[in-house]
């Protein structure tokens, strides 16, 4: 197990550095000069100059990547223009609230799907199967931003039962925090639930066709049992790599939810810096994305070798 992860961790770090030379590129290079791209046309010229030796732009590219990555190495992401601060600060802050937000909804996708898609292949063929199926392909076409927007106007505004917008902050408690986060948490998580509804199904109904499973049952082990036992173990490693991806999915695509219920997370920064033409915040912002992506990538490999022994012993 200890080379797999080696090797995890090396191909980690190379896709990362690609990455973030991509980054750098489409944020540093690309643009031209990239104190006029966040000035704008309007501004001095003696402005554009002092943001340029603020950024060290009159240094080469390659010198200005490398100084961005030995910076991250030490835990310097810059300053941002538009804050006045330095952007590990910033990020942290936002993370504060992303996180908090995409394991909620992460929770929220397991305990709808799993159950749901295991009932739906259990009555393969009934009035619950078809009745599941419909409901997590409205599930798949109803975008997240629009479920947030109707949460609002049911859940805030007619019933009153919980915020509708904005984050007190963990220092007001665990509750009024966790609370702040439930509605769009439920937004965020209900597509994302209905695509691992289908694919709890599919993974379900493949494993009860196997001759293992029409072993036990002639054994006389009755249909629930041999579901728990058998079908729903040897089921789990498609499901928990699409679950894992979702992982990454939720984190990085907070951005449209986080805007609708004015949330001070990672995606409204990576939103508010885009508006603001802050490109030192924006390609730390993208970067860290990434990085979270190709971590719960990694993290999902090596659970599957941990969960399949035939994958251990191919390995």
């Amino acid at each position: 197990m200890i080379r797999p992860i080696l090797l995890r961790i090396a191909g980690f770090a190379l896709t990362l550095l690609a990455v973030a030379a991509a980054i750098f590129v489409i944020v540093d290079v690309l643009p031209g000069d990239t104190a006029s791209v966040m000035l704008g046309t309007s501004a001095r010229e003696d402005t554009v100059a002092a943001l340029r030796a603020q950024l060290g732009l009159d240094r080469p590219a390659p010198i200005r990547f490398l100084g961005w990555i030995a910076g991250m190495l030490h835990g310097d992401l810059g300053q941002s223009v538009t804050y006045a601060m330095p952007v590990g600060t910033l990020v942290a802050e936002r993370l504060a609230v992303t996180v908090p937000l995409a394991a909620l909804a992460l929770a929220i996708v397991a305990i709808l799907a799993l159950p749901l898609g295991t009932a739906a292949a259990a009555a393969h063929g009934r009035a619950p199967d078809r009745v599941i199926g419909i409901v997590s392909q409205l599930g798949v076409a109803v975008p997240n931003f629009w479920l947030g927007l109707i949460f609002v106007l049911v859940f805030a505004t007619g019933l009153n039962w919980l915020p509708a917008g904005g984050f007190p902050g963990w220092g007001a408690g665990l509750w009024p925090g966790l609370r702040s986060l439930l509605l769009p948490a439920f937004a965020l998580a209900l597509p994302q639930a209905a695509v691992l509804t289908r694919i709890v199904r599919s993974a379900t109904l493949d494993v009860i066709g196997q001759d293992f499973v029409r072993t036990a049952r002639a054994k006389g082990l009755a249909g629930r049992a041999a579901l728990l036992r058998h079908v729903v173990p040897n089921a789990l490693v498609p499901i928990t790599t699409i679950l894992g991806l979702q992982l990454s999915f939720l984190i990085a695509g907070a951005i449209l939810v986080e805007n609708v219920f004015n949330l001070p997370g990672l995606g409204r920064l990576a939103y508010q810096a885009l508006a603001q033409r802050d490109l030192v915040v924006i390609r730390n912002v993208v970067l860290l994305l990434a990085a979270i992506v190709i971590a719960v990538n990694a993290a999902v490999d090596l659970g599957q070798v941990a969960l399949d022994p035939r994958l251990r012993r191919r390995r």
